[in-house]
């Protein structure tokens, strides 16, 4: 069973900035800058790399799947690109941007799909071959939620050996071993 909608997938997209201004809008650089460990993103990362994402990912890819079906791959998109760009940036002013991109990117969605938009065309993507739009507006909302559980764990993180014995019932503090 197909669970997507349009409407839905695009109320999740613009509540996202918001939801990420108040939750890390004014923290301490304590809570933004908290890791999980060596290698591993914080917060500010994160925000850096849906920027990113927003930039060059979900709409040029949308664009181009309409365009251009699966007669040739998306353009790559690197996931770390992120890591090089602006560090000295407030995270309110990262928040903004985020914000700004975002909505452009709502608007030209809207722009984009119709109501006769067949969202089981297919584009091609570079590593997983065959993709349908449904999909990969899927995966842009899913993304989001991603990212959101990923900021929420590293910052409870910074509290794990404060909890104490607790620890047991904190489930985002549970490691899972792969």
């Amino acid at each position: 069973m197909m669970n997507f909608n349009l409407i839905e997938a695009i109320g999740l997209l613009e509540r996202m900035p918001k939801s990420l201004e108040q939750l890390l809008s004014g923290l301490s650089d304590g809570w933004l800058e908290s890791r999980e460990g060596e290698g591993t993103w914080n917060a500010v990362e994160v925000v850096d790399h849906l920027i990113e994402a927003e930039r060059s990912n979900w709409i040029p890819r949308i664009s181009f799947l309409l365009q251009e079906g699966a007669s040739k791959p998306f353009p790559p998109f690197d996931r770390f690109s992120h890591l090089k760009n602006e560090p000295d940036r407030s995270i309110d002013s990262k928040l903004q941007t985020f914000r700004q991109v975002r909505s452009y990117n709502i608007d030209r969605l809207k722009e984009l799909l119709h109501t006769d938009t067949n969202f089981n065309q297919t584009g091609l993507h570079p590593e997983f071959g065959e993709v349908k739009l449904s999909e990969l507006i899927s995966t842009w909302v899913v993304h989001d939620l991603t990212h959101t559980a990923q900021i929420v764990r590293v910052m409870a993180e910074r509290y794990r050996s404060d909890v104490g014995p607790w620890v047991q019932y904190l489930g985002i503090l549970k490691r899972t071993e792969t």
